[in-house]
């Protein structure tokens, strides 16, 4: 019989466990505020956001989530009536997204606090450590990138 693992030292069960935090807090803070936000709906409307006329895959790369599951996402916001989705001028059988005058707002509110959140995230950690965490955990993610079901891409072509 082999030893057991102890999983508390693992890095993927610490991901997990630190996922697990961020989301919590990211909830809490939106509840704070009186919203229903999810962190990947507010991926997608930052994406979408900073990228207005961009589509769907697009959206799904710059976020680094299936496009199944941030098809889904972009209809609950559309929804919501955060985003508004028209063809494309440049494909008639494509649809671009831009953010509504209710998403600019929401993103102009939320913005600031989930920037402000960020540190606490990271709480055990001093400004230093947290600089070279973030610094690692870029170095890790883009590493093992092209690993991920649904890898982080600047553009839909790459």
């Amino acid at each position: 019989m082999t030893a057991a693992l102890d999983i508390h030292g693992l890095p993927g069960h610490l991901i997990r466990r630190l996922n697990q935090i961020s989301v919590a807090q990211f909830h809490d803070l939106m509840g704070s505020l009186g919203l229903d936000l999810t962190p990947v709906q507010f991926a997608v409307l930052s994406a979408v956001g900073s990228n207005p006329g961009i589509d769907q895959a697009t959206v799904a790369g710059l976020v680094a989530h299936d496009r199944a599951t941030v098809g889904k996402v972009i209809e609950r916001l559309a929804a919501k009536g955060f985003l508004k989705r028209e063809v494309s001028e440049h494909d008639r059988r494509s649809k671009v997204l831009a953010l509504t005058g209710a998403g600019i707002g929401l993103l102009e509110m939320t913005r600031p606090a989930v920037s402000d959140l960020q540190p606490t995230i990271l709480a055990g950690l001093d400004a230093d450590e947290q600089s070279l965490f973030v610094e690692l955990l870029n170095k890790a993610a883009n590493a093992g990138n092209d690993l991920s079901r649904a890898p982080l891409r600047a553009t839909a072509a790459e």
